[in-house]
């Protein structure tokens, strides 16, 4: 079912070189584009209005008002199974906790008397958050967005999701109910790439935002890209995809789990074992077929996500080496399951999250180990991070300098303008000396400077 990539015997490429043996799905976010700008520029051109025509013709139903009914956000909360609710406030209470301390605190540093350069943060002011609402439901997604925004202190919150025809049009109950836990009351039935544009450009019933976050398909991500430069976005996200570092100390019945457990997700998910024993990927292959037999999802996504060229087991000749080829692909999601597994999980370079050992499978950080799982994909890992209270903030630097702390260094600036040839910054300097004359005729740093 899964395909293996031997690189064991030879030296190992480098760089791109290493890349480009490994699985990866395709996703051509370029062509997409192209097929999202004319449904973007409709929601510019007619606002609510469009959003409602493709709301019709992607999710087939006909909605009276883009906008959920804070009547319907108290329903879904009320008729919440109590379990699931428990299960999503623990989730929110563990997110917090890291969230919180991911927070930042303004700073001011002396570079000399009198002069000091202080860095405060800033929160955007307004966000759009994107739940996904295709082949499952992410109550779990609207936690891992939401939490880092209000704990940096984002004033104004907004979510979307796609229209449920099951549910008169309204997004899934369980989206609803946990927008009802976190307080985030501003809510739309808007799907794909109407819903970046609906918060890029605003309509008459959701203000524009500054900034859109969230995973969700190729049109959410060929959207997110379509409006890089108007909003900020926080990635594009592509397939899921885990990674799995793991020696002959690992037990394939939980590799394997795991690999499956990311290629529920959907067909092009992406599942990567990378060991050095050939008696462990020969047990994680062999324990594959009875965990699939046992679970849902099979045709439509696990088994196309695990035979597709995305999917692989890479065996290579030591963990040394895999961690080379770990770093190289980049994964969302890197699992080691080695001996000393904190030890090798410390020289990894590249992942957007990492879990160490035996008891801490992707599933946990999925929902309840207090991370984020809004992740880098596709080896962008290996230049992002994942969504955080960070990618909220803005660092503004405040430059207060006085007459003689500038007095100091005002040469060194006016050599550094002059050697650039921009002369009327060197001015700028000279204008609070006297000016040009007196600097010509040999301004000193005051006495005592």
């Amino acid at each position: 079912m899964i395909s293996r990539i031997d690189l064991r015997g030879d030296a190992l490429p480098e760089g791109t070189a290493l890349r480009d043996l490994l699985p990866r799905a395709e996703f051509d976010v370029a062509a997409a584009l192209e097929k999202v700008r004319p449904i973007c520029e409709d929601v510019h051109h007619r606002g609510d209005a469009a959003l409602i025509d493709f709301t019709e013709r992607f999710d087939g139903v006909r909605l009276d008002q883009v906008r959920v009914p804070a009547a319907a956000l108290t329903r879904a909360l009320e008729e919440l199974d109590p379990a699931v609710r428990a299960a999503l406030e623990e989730s929110i209470r563990r997110a917090r906790i890291v969230h919180r301390a991911q927070r930042r605190d303004t700073h001011t540093t002396q570079v000399v008397p009198g002069g000091a350069v202080t860095e405060k943060w800033v929160p955007v002011q307004r966000v759009g958050l994107y739940a996904p609402g295709g082949r499952s439901v992410y109550p779990s997604s609207v936690i891992m967005n939401a939490v880092p925004a209000q704990e940096a202190g984002v004033e104004s919150v907004a979510l979307a999701s796609p229209a449920q025809a099951e549910f008169n049009g309204l997004p899934h109950p369980t989206i609803l109910a946990a927008c009802a836990l976190l307080g985030v009351d501003e809510v739309y039935a808007a799907g794909g790439a109407t819903a970046v544009a609906m918060f890029a450009y605003g309509t008459e019933s959701c203000a524009p935002a500054d900034m859109v976050t969230g995973p969700g398909n190729i049109w959410v991500a060929a959207a997110k890209r379509y409006f890089t430069g108007k909003i900020g976005i926080d990635a594009e996200a592509g397939p899921t995809e885990i990674a799995v570092l793991a020696d002959d100390t690992a037990d394939p019945v939980h590799v394997a789990s795991d690999l499956i457990s990311q290629a529920e997700h959907d067909p092009l998910a992406a599942a990567v074992l990378v060991t050095d024993s050939v008696e462990l990927a020969d047990a994680v292959e062999k324990e594959l077929e009875p965990q699939i037999a046992a679970t849902r999802h099979v045709d439509d996504r696990i088994v196309p996500a695990l035979s597709g060229k995305q999917s692989a087991i890479v065996l290579v000749d030591g963990v040394d080496e895999g961690l080379r080829v770990v770093d190289a692909y980049g994964a969302e999601h890197l699992e080691i399951q080695t001996a000393d597994a904190a030890a090798v999980a410390d020289r990894v370079r590249n992942a957007g999250a990492i879990f160490i050992g035996p008891w801490a499978p992707v599933s946990l950080g999925d929902y309840a180990a207090g991370s984020n799982h809004v992740l880098p994909t596709g080896g962008c890992a290996c230049h992002s991070s994942g969504l955080s209270v960070q990618s909220f903030l803005r660092g503004i630097h405040i430059v207060d300098y006085t007459r003689d702390a500038l007095a100091e260094v005002a040469h060194h600036v006016v050599t550094l303008a002059e050697a650039e040839d921009l002369p009327a910054h060197g001015a700028a300097i000279k204008a609070r000396f006297g000016g040009a004359e007196q600097w010509a005729r040999g301004w000193k740093v005051p006495e005592g400077k």
